[in-house]
């Protein structure tokens, strides 16, 4: 009967570690069921968000918007935005104002006389 050494400690495979040490724990840290648990919670809600995210980024583009014509007025004395809104809208006179407001860029209500604006003709 013959015994085989692999390696000793100051062998030819310093540094390597054998197959059942390294399946055991490689680290050397042993985790608690408690920890071991946390852990997978851990792992399973960081793919749940990315998920999420690829999905949220994904569904993004799916968004069908209607293109927006406008037509463009020329403000007459005395006019105000809300008379421009009436005037272009059968509908909800305050959703015209914010969206002419938004399609000029205008910060308040105020217009001027002579002043150029695009009112969406779709609304």
């Amino acid at each position: 009967m013959s015994t085989v050494t692999l390696a000793s400690k100051n062998g030819a495979l310093q540094g390597f570690s054998s197959h059942a040490a390294s399946s055991i724990n490689p680290s050397g840290a042993s985790l608690t069921r408690r920890g071991r648990l946390a852990r997978t919670l851990f792992v399973a809600s960081l793919t749940v968000v990315l998920v999420a995210g690829f999905a949220a980024k994904s569904a993004g583009g799916e968004q069908v918007v209607a293109a927006t014509s406008y037509v463009t007025v020329v403000i007459p004395g005395g006019a105000t935005l809300w008379s421009v809104a009436s005037a272009y809208t059968t509908g909800d006179v305050q959703a015209m104002v914010e969206a002419i407001r938004e399609a000029n860029n205008l910060k308040g209500y105020d217009v001027m006389t002579g002043q150029k604006l695009r009112v969406p003709t779709n609304l």
